[in-house]
This record gives structure tokens, sequence and C-alpha cells, in this order.
């Protein structure tokens, strides 16, 4: 579509001839796109939904979350783009430990903010309980 487009085709025939289906707008961001990088960056194997994490990502998602399961997401998807140069958002990331039974565990006794249940104490005003107020 984008070799009819810069030959002089109207951006509907082009799309018509190549047999895709594309908005106006879409058809330009992708002629500029091959303008500014070329073709090859077009071709990243995806055939319908896209998806980022193949086989070789998920193996080594898996590894690593099994080597250090109190690892956050934050901390993985860092990890992710630092390996394979692929960035991947937390959502997702966390939709995908879950179907691979990989969820971050944090260590018994702690909460978020690193006290332990035990260290807790109340606000210390007698007959008044924590409250955001």
């Amino acid at each position: 579509m984008v070799m009819l487009m810069q030959t002089g085709h109207h951006w509907k025939k082009a799309a018509q001839l190549s047999g895709v289906q594309i908005s106006r707008s879409a058809g330009y961001r992708l002629a500029q796109k091959v303008c500014r990088q070329g073709e090859a960056d077009l071709r990243d194997g995806r055939q319908g939904h896209p998806s980022k994490l193949r086989e070789p990502v998920l193996q080594w998602l898996k590894t690593y979350c099994q080597a250090s399961p109190e690892s956050p997401s934050h901390v993985v998807s860092q990890a992710l783009e630092k390996q394979f140069g692929i960035r991947v958002s937390i959502s997702h990331l966390n939709a995908t430990r879950a179907g691979l039974g990989l969820t971050t565990q944090r260590h018994q006794g702690r909460k978020k903010n690193g006290m332990s249940t035990r260290q807790k104490k109340s606000s210390g005003k007698r007959g008044q309980e924590d409250s955001c107020w």
C-alpha cells in the first residue's frame, strides 16, 4: 500500500489494490513511518491481535519471576525493557503473570508500608479509631 501511495496512487485506491482496510489518517501515518524508519519496522511477526510477549519472552518471564517472586511488576517491566527492548504496560504484565500463575508474593507479615502487623500502633488517642478524616 505504501509503495502504491509513493508512486502517486490515492490512499483509497492504494488500500483497495493492496487488500488493506485502513482509514485515510492511518494510511498516511503508515506511509510516514515507512519513510522515517523503513519497512523493517513494519514486520514484527504479529498476525491479528498484537502480542509483545512471545515464547522467548514468556520463558524469560517465567524464569525471572520464579527466581524472584517478590519482584513487583514495575521492576519486571523495566527488566523486560532492558533485556528485550520492549515496553509492556503494568496491567498487561499483571494479566500475563496471573495467566502463567506467577503472582507477586510479598514477605509474610509485612504490609505495603514495610511495617509488620504487630508493629502498627493506633493514633494514641483513647476512644478514637484511626481514620482518614
